[in-house]
């Protein structure tokens, strides 16, 4: 059975546009359907760094602290930036009769794609587009 966290549904001031899922392609359930995939697999992973691995290992990217460990990658911007850029593209398409599905992903769902999902949610909201999001592997062990 897989575990589901729904993370922050973000008051929408219409209708829900666009649904972002975080997932780790290390479970191979990638979620289905046509979606815009974010990979964040080339950010720094927490767990794998020997200064914070033992504090990583029983946290998410809903704590702050990997938040800030995620948001200080090399790159992290770059991949939000691009990400954003791409949905508020394909949510201006004239005549577009589509929710816009994006799935970003990393190697177990718990923490950078967590964090990536959760800034590009924000900065959609901002934007004023209608956000659901769902942590599809927040809750599974951490892969090796």
């Amino acid at each position: 059975m897989t575990q589901t966290h729904l993370g922050p549904r973000w008051p929408s001031p219409g209708l829900l546009q666009t649904v972002i899922v975080s997932y780790g392609d290390g479970h191979h359930d990638t979620p289905r359907g046509d979606a815009l995939r974010i990979d964040t697999r080339p950010l720094r992973n927490p767990p794998t760094d020997p200064a914070v691995r033992a504090r990583m290992l029983h946290s998410t990217g809903l704590d702050p602290h990997v938040q800030a460990y995620v948001r200080a990658t090399p790159g992290f911007e770059r991949i939000v930036q691009r990400g954003l850029d791409h949905a508020l593209a394909l949510l201006a398409l004239p005549g577009r009769r589509f929710r816009v599905d994006i799935h970003v992903t990393c190697g177990g769902g718990r923490h950078r794609s967590v964090v990536v999902a959760n800034e590009l949610a924000a900065r959609l909201q901002a934007a004023g587009i209608g956000v659901e999001t769902e942590h599809r592997h927040i809750g599974r062990p951490v892969l090796t």
